[in-house]
Order: structure tokens, then C-alpha cells, then sequence
């Protein structure tokens, strides 16, 4: 019998990778001793990793936890879809390696235009040229 150590990643008799699960929507309040007592009755929880961010450290709603034998990962993700937990419906699946995903977008933090200022307006474009009188606005 394994002994369950807190934060160590027991490896499977046969030596092969552990089965992670992903779980998605969870409170941002929940802890890995919560996550422990959901899927504890389902075999032995090798490791839990709670998903925060990294500027406020908070939380971010999703975890990892690695199981150690895929049949009992495939009950615990079989009964715990769609299970409710802190006030929101579980999604939990397997997780997919990082190669298997698709790309991002790149809507993110960066701005596109080539860095001119705000509505991509430049003085340097009409520098030569010679200014237009205005019509009178009355």
C-alpha cells in the first residue's frame, strides 16, 4: 500500500506518467484541501496544482491534479462533471498535453500600427508639405 505524502508526486508500479485532470470553474476561494477531499474517494490524489496569477497571485479558477491510475482518474472525471462545488458547476476532463492545444490569439497586451501614439496620426507624415488655408468657420 502508498502511503500518501503531502505535495509528492507518487509514481504507478509500472513507472509511467501520472494522469492529470484538469478542473475548470472552480471558486476562487478553493483550496487544495478542498480539491483533495473531492477526489480522494475516487484513488489515491498524487499532486494538486492550483493555477494563480502572476502580478496579484490570486486564483484564477482552474486547477491540475495528477492521479496516479488512469481508471481511477477516468471515475473521478466521470463523476465529478458538471458536479456542483462553491456555488459553480465543475467542468473536469483530462488534461491535454501543452502541444495539443490550440493557438492563442494574439489579442493580448501588445498594440498593433507600429507605435504611433494614440489614432496612429504623425506629425513626421505632413512635415513637408505645405499647409492648407482654412475655410472660415462662420
Amino acid at each position: 500500500m502508498q502511503a500518501v505524502i503531502p505535495n509528492c508526486a507518487p509514481r504507478s508500479m509500472k513507472g509511467d506518467r501520472m494522469k492529470s485532470v484538469f478542473v475548470g470553474n472552480l471558486n476562487f476561494q478553493t483550496t487544495e484541501a478542498d480539491l483533495t477531499a473531492l477526489f480522494q474517494p475516487f484513488g489515491l490524489v498524487g499532486r494538486i496544482h492550483i493555477v494563480t496569477d502572476r502580478e496579484t497571485g490570486r486564483a484564477r479558477g482552474f486547477a491540475f491534479v495528477e492521479m496516479p491510475n488512469d481508471a481511477e482518474a477516468a471515475k473521478a472525471i466521470a463523476a465529478l462533471d458538471g458536479k456542483e462545488m462553491g456555488g459553480r458547476n465543475l467542468k473536469v476532463n483530462e488534461a491535454r498535453p501543452k502541444g495539443e492545444r490550440p493557438p492563442r490569439s494574439n489579442s493580448g497586451g501588445g498594440r498593433a500600427g507600429g507605435g504611433r501614439g494614440r489614432s496612429g496620426f504623425s506629425h513626421e507624415d505632413y512635415r513637408e508639405s505645405a499647409r492648407q488655408p482654412r475655410e472660415p468657420r462662420w
